[in-house]
């Protein structure tokens, strides 16, 4: 497997990157998100996966591990493909598609073009146990804001907390993602959540 190609871009297209290394041209398929912070001419390396199936070989590029361990997630769904994982990748963030999955909103993914509500459905129930929880979360390689779910931690202390309060543990758990930030404590983290559920 190709685990990364470092190089300077050569062109971008809809949906594609030719990264030129050593002589020789990667054509590289890359979400929305990824092509956006891409620039002609510049160095760039991106963290790359290729799907071999029989009629050919296809490259994926992602400029963070989080956006490969997700799309990689999301492939081992039934029924998504390439096309809706790009296109999930391209509409939300890694922390929104994790959030979207374990709080079984699949309205949010099926605003992603091409994934509908019987996709979005089997993606929040396919990938809802497997997405919660430090312990997957660290395995994925996700920042500590993915990082929710078991375990003991600022955040999921806030977390019991709200819920504890009386909040569905969907509405607590989107609360605390919106406000945490690094450094902060349980105490802080729970009064700006519930300034977030106030308003």
């Amino acid at each position: 497997m190709i685990a990364f190609v470092k190089g300077v871009v050569e062109s971008l297209s809809d949906g594609q990157a030719v990264i030129e290394q050593s002589g020789i041209g990667y054509l590289t398929a890359v979400p929305g998100s990824v092509l956006s912070r891409l620039t002609v001419g510049k160095e760039v390396k991106l963290l790359t996966y290729l799907q071999v199936k029989e009629d050919g070989m296809t490259l994926f590029g992602f400029l963070t591990a989080e956006e490969r361990a997700i799309f990689l997630r999301l492939l081992s769904v039934s029924g998504v493909g390439p096309k809706a994982a790009l296109s999930l990748l391209t509409a939300m963030t890694p922390e929104q598609i994790i959030l979207a999955v374990i709080t079984g909103d699949a309205i949010s993914l099926s605003r992603a073009p091409g994934v509908g509500k019987k996709l979005a459905a089997r993606l929040t129930l396919e990938l809802k146990d497997k997405l919660r929880g430090e312990a997957e979360a660290q395995d994925l390689g996700l920042s500590p804001q993915a990082s929710i779910g078991t375990g003991s931690g600022p955040k999921q202390d806030a977390i019991d907390a709200l819920t504890s309060l009386g909040y569905g543990r969907g509405e607590a758990v989107r609360a605390v993602m919106e406000v945490y930030v690094p450094d902060l404590d349980a105490e802080q983290t729970i009064k700006l959540a519930l300034r977030k559920l106030a308003n």
